[in-house]
């Protein structure tokens, strides 16, 4: 008996031991994942998730051509301070094909990603891949808000690599912001490729120069953006862009217009291009486009807002060769109206029903020679509307 009672101790005493150190253990304190002096950090960073899902039924030319659920837009946000001086902004888009093939070595699909140190009180400098300040009040607008953009900012790198510095008015009534950028994602080889016109080459600095003027006025009734932007896209091949935003104010109502205006030595958007490549194997030389954008908002009561935005485009080949013929090859029309219901009135979210309906108009002469047809698109979508703010 005594040597089976000296048995059995020997056999439990380790295991009695070793349970005693895990409860032991596990009555320690954990270091949290985040540093308690670090937590402080937190209050000023928001982690944002931009998302738009809707039931999309799709139409060519009148005719239904198919329907399902899509989410449209996702975009992972997160953005605040780091320090009294430093802030920061990354937003990264999960509905776009990810290319890392860029020349700025950041995938496409991220919007953005930079720095901002306040170097003064009043100025700000920003470094890293951001929003081209040139694109308006349509591009400045959050993406899961627009069912579609007009041709100039649907066609364009927006979000580029480079720096910025912006300066505030004491008022602070006035802001202008420079930017010096890449002009492009793409090298120009991957851009282009064979259809290079001849005696084209790629330039040794593919850059834009960017100046910006944000004001306003009537009580801040008034909004301005203004810009002017230069791009070199090739050796002695440039783009000249003018883009006047303007917003108003008055109650419930908010109107926005933007007049944009884009002259190309080679065209960048590639809708002239397309529409003459029947004939024309190169990219089309001497283009410009002339775009008018309006959205209109209106509140009915404190969950209903009516929504209609009409859009405009002016294609025009500067660069035919045959001078006796008409420049403007196509003009394209866009009307989105649009109902939103906001369901809580303590957080952002809102269904909608839309409506995109687009019409291209051809001229005579893109229709006689290079067989363009006119046609219709629409696209009617019930969805969400929800940029969730979870932190």
């Amino acid at each position: 008996m005594k040597k089976q009672f000296i048995y059995w101790t020997l056999i439990l005493l380790p295991l009695i031991s070793f349970g005693q150190k895990e409860i032991q253990e596990g009555n320690t304190v954990v270091a949290p994942l985040i540093p308690t002096s670090k937590l402080s950090l937190l209050k000023d960073v928001d982690l944002i998730f931009n998302t738009r899902m809707a039931f999309d039924n799709y139409f060519v030319d009148n005719e239904h051509v198919n329907s399902l659920f899509s989410v449209n837009q996702f975009r992972f946000e997160v953005k605040g301070k780091i320090h009294d001086k430093v802030s920061f902004r990354f937003r990264n888009r999960y509905t776009k094909i990810a290319d890392p093939n860029t020349v700025d070595n950041i995938s496409r699909s991220v919007d953005m990603a930079y720095l901002t140190v306040d170097v003064a009180p009043q100025s700000k400098l920003t470094i890293g891949k951001m929003i081209g300040d040139w694109g308006g009040y349509e591009l400045l607008t959050n993406p899961i808000e627009i069912l579609s953009y007009n041709t100039i900012n649907d066609k364009s790198d927006n979000f580029v690599v480079g720096v910025a510095l912006s300066y505030a008015l004491n008022d602070h009534k006035n802001k202008f912001n420079l930017q010096l950028l890449n002009s492009r994602t793409k090298t120009f080889q991957e851009q282009f490729g064979t259809t290079v016109p001849p005696g084209i080459t790629a330039t040794k600095t593919p850059l834009a120069a960017v100046g910006n003027w944000k004001g306003s006025f009537f009580d801040d009734k008034l909004e301005t953006t203004y810009s002017y932007s230069y791009f070199i896209d090739a050796e002695s091949t440039n783009r000249n862009f003018i883009s006047l935003g303007n917003k108003y104010k008055s109650n419930k109502l908010v109107l926005y217009y933007d007049f944009q205006f884009s002259k190309e030595d080679l065209d960048q958007k590639g809708v002239i291009s397309n529409i003459i490549k029947s004939k024309n194997p190169y990219v089309a030389q001497d283009v410009s486009y002339v775009e008018n954008w309006i959205r209109a908002e209106y509140e009915i009561g404190s969950k209903v807002n009516l929504l209609l935005t009409l859009m405009n485009d002016n294609s025009y080949w500067n660069g035919n060769p045959n001078l006796n013929k008409d420049s403007h090859l196509l003009t394209s029309y866009g009307i989105i109206p649009t109902i939103e219901y906001s369901p809580f009135t303590d957080f952002n979210m809102k269904f909608y029903v839309g409506y995109v309906a687009k019409k291209n108009n051809y001229s005579a002469y893109a229709e006689n020679n290079f067989n363009a047809i006119d046609g219709t698109t629409g696209q009617l979508s019930f969805g969400i509307i929800a940029p969730l703010l979870v932190l």
